[in-house]
């Protein structure tokens, strides 16, 4: 893509806004995932991660809700822009199980993975997450839990999630954060797995009657501070990318990751030609961020993070934002940050990578082209 193309598509992302699409294309929403889009299973489950952030305290939420809502950002998420632009409440985590789940539901949870709990185990890794106990085979599980409040018979049950959104994804990273102390090759040797468990799961959906699903990669790990901050601490400058200032092996595993990811679907749709099966990339809008930062209004140390403390990058492990063990501060102004906590990003970045998927061109198709007619 040349440097002038990429600036119109900059400026269409910064000026266009996201409004309620009039067709109202999807009657519900349902996702699947981790922090990414989890708008609060994880503390709804009372499982908290040993040294990670917290999302019910403050100043998680401070830009949108004025409150902590459960989410890791300091406002909404992609899911939250996407039921926005379809006229669509925000979507209740299903573990809070209250109210009418017809308008959509959200399974994620922070931490989840797609392997499972045993396959760290046997590999003698050590599991930093509580919630690794949650993959998104139980989200799964969930979902055909309270599929019979939502339709009965099989025409019943392809006709409603017919009209329904399903987000696939954003869970693997924390699978190979789980990795860490193994070597690139290990992880890489991991990958076409995770990729299976995930396209295993969009079959299942597909079965019982999704037909729009976007299935969204896997962001540049190797830009988030907190991989930075790792490397660093270790010493190992030679991993950096120069232009970037991010770890470039960890980029070369979310690219391949990706190119796994993308095959896959492009095998589903093959198989289910009645079905809209979009890739979502997240690694492209991120490294454009990244790269030029102030296009975008950021500022222009992209790889800084807004609620933190301390480092090169305001980011330690000791110190995360919304620790209720040390003092820590979000950034004054937080739409000028790429980044909220050393993992997740901030608002008005999840809001830049939304309109990129519902219009283009880092979705394929466009979400809005796939719509249910």
């Amino acid at each position: 893509m040349n440097p002038a193309t990429l600036i119109i598509l900059s400026l269409l992302l910064v000026l266009w806004p996201i409004q309620p699409t009039p067709s109202h294309a999807f009657d519900s929403i349902f996702s699947f995932g981790d922090s990414y889009i989890d708008t609060g299973n994880i503390n709804l489950l009372g499982k908290k991660f040993s040294g990670s952030p917290y999302s019910d305290n403050s100043p998680y939420g401070q830009t949108f809700f004025h409150r902590p809502s459960g989410r890791y950002s300091d406002g909404r998420l992609i899911v939250d822009f996407l039921a926005e632009e379809f006229g669509l409440p925000y979507l209740k985590p299903y573990l809070g199980k209250k109210g009418s789940f017809r308008q959509g539901a959200n399974f994620a949870v922070d931490g989840a993975t797609a392997l499972d709990p045993t396959f760290f185990k046997q590999h003698n890794l050590t599991v930093t997450s509580s919630s690794l106990s949650t993959t998104i085979s139980s989200q799964l599980q969930w979902f055909k839990e309270l599929k019979p409040s939502l339709c009965q018979t099989t025409k019943d049950c392809r006709d409603y999630f017919g009209r329904s959104l399903f987000i696939v994804g954003l869970i693997e990273e924390r699978d190979y954060f789980e990795m860490q102390s193994s070597d690139l090759n290990m992880m890489m040797s991991c990958a076409p797995t995770i990729v299976r468990i995930i396209g295993g799961t969009i079959k299942e959906l597909l079965d019982q009657g999704a037909r729009t699903v976007v299935v969204p990669g896997i962001i540049p790990m190797g830009c988030l501070p907190a991989i930075l901050t790792d490397f660093k601490f270790h010493g190992d400058n030679s991993s950096f990318d120069l232009k970037t200032g991010c770890v470039e092996t960890y980029n070369k595993l979310s690219r391949y990751h990706n190119s796994l990811l993308l095959k896959a679907v492009k095998e589903l749709r093959v198989k289910y030609p009645h079905a809209k099966i979009i890739f979502a990339d997240i690694y492209k809008p991120v490294m454009n961020f990244v790269r030029f930062p102030q296009r975008y209004g950021f500022t222009s140390r992209p790889l800084i993070v807004c609620c933190g403390k301390g480092g090169e990058y305001n980011w330690l492990p000791f110190a995360m934002c919304g620790s209720p063990h040390v003092h820590v501060t979000a950034c004054q102004n937080p739409s000028t940050y790429l980044n909220w906590d050393g993992l997740r990003l901030t608002e008005t970045a999840y809001r830049y990578i939304t309109k990129s998927w519902l219009r283009g061109p880092y979705a394929d198709p466009p979400i809005l082209d796939a719509r249910t007619k």
